[in-house]
């Protein structure tokens, strides 16, 4: 049996490209360090958006091939962050996209059409047992997905917190389905967060650039939907060595994200900022030793390494 490395991260998200934007460059980083990474990704996106022309007969409304073009974006956006633990929640195609729409206030909702084997309808139990597997198998230390609201409302987002707080809970029971494994309670958990008052950084500077195109719509001085108050942040992970990293994984997804939009039209300076330094909630477990900034500066701190 192969040796556990003494550092384990569990990341579980909705749709490909999910992970990436929140927490790619924590994941390069911890990689880098030597810390095992697997990624649990819910749904292959197949109701997704296509922003590439010439690949819109992939759309769910007419080949309904998304899905599996995905599966190739996200193979190569993990080879590019260095993640080779990469697995689908009940494997491939077992739940699949949910769809959203945009409400008046600013943030998703439910589509008005739901695939029967859409993420949003699946059992809670079986979706989590489906973790509980990975979770006694992996044995990670800390754990990171959304927060209750799915970050922006997406009901995949609400879904994958959803089943990822529960499987925690679950997966720690001795009594509970021991055919899965063995118990394991994991120590952390964090929800993924953007700094409120950097991103009202970036958007002024945007702004006072002319740049009226970017983020259209989000005033640096109003309601920012996505953003969390700083005062709710517990870790600040700063990985700026490997933004680029992120932006090369981010350019492996051309069906969801345009080279020229909001992700890259930021100068370099204040991209590395924004996109190499990735913020978290603590939804479990005692912080850790704090930064300069009055924020844990490691998801594994204050917890002793692994000995096997």
């Amino acid at each position: 049996m192969t040796e556990r490395p003494a550092q384990r991260l569990l990341l579980v998200h909705a749709h490909p490209d999910d992970e990436t934007i929140a927490n790619g460059a924590t994941m390069a980083k911890y990689i880098a360090e030597g810390t095992g990474v697997t990624l649990v990704t819910c749904t292959a996106g197949e109701m997704g958006e296509i922003l590439v022309p010439e690949l819109a007969h992939l759309a769910a409304d007419q080949e309904d091939a998304l899905g599996e073009h995905r599966r190739g974006e996200i193979a190569a956006a993990m080879k590019e962050l260095g993640v080779t633990d990469h697995r689908w929640l009940g494997g491939f195609g077992t739940y699949r996209d949910s769809g959203m729409q945009w409400h008046a206030d600013g943030h998703a909702i439910a589509a008005d059409t739901i695939h029967d084997n859409a993420f949003w309808y699946a059992d809670l139990t079986e979706a989590a047992d489906h973790l509980v597997t990975i979770i006694r198998e992996v044995r990670p230390q800390v754990l990171v997905t959304y927060d209750q609201f799915g970050h922006y409302g997406h009901p995949d987002h609400i879904q994958a917190h959803r089943v990822a707080m529960y499987a925690a809970q679950l997966a720690a029971v001795p009594s509970y389905r021991r055919e899965l494994g063995e118990p394991w309670d994991i120590a952390k958990i964090y929800w993924t967060a953007m700094s409120e008052s950097r991103m009202r950084a970036g958007l002024r500077e945007l702004r006072a650039a002319g740049d009226e195109t970017t983020f259209e719509g989000m005033d640096p001085e109003g309601r920012i939907p996505m953003a969390s108050p700083d005062a709710d942040l517990a870790a600040e992970i700063d990985a700026t060595p490997f933004a680029e990293l992120k932006m090369d994984a981010m350019r492996a997804y051309p069906t969801q994200i345009t080279v020229d939009g909001p992700f890259f039209a930021l100068s370099n300076n204040l991209g590395n900022t924004i996109w190499g330094v990735e913020h978290y909630r603590l939804a479990k477990g005692a912080p850790g030793p704090q930064g300069e900034h009055g924020l844990e500066t490691d998801l594994f701190a204050g917890l002793a390494p692994d000995r096997p």
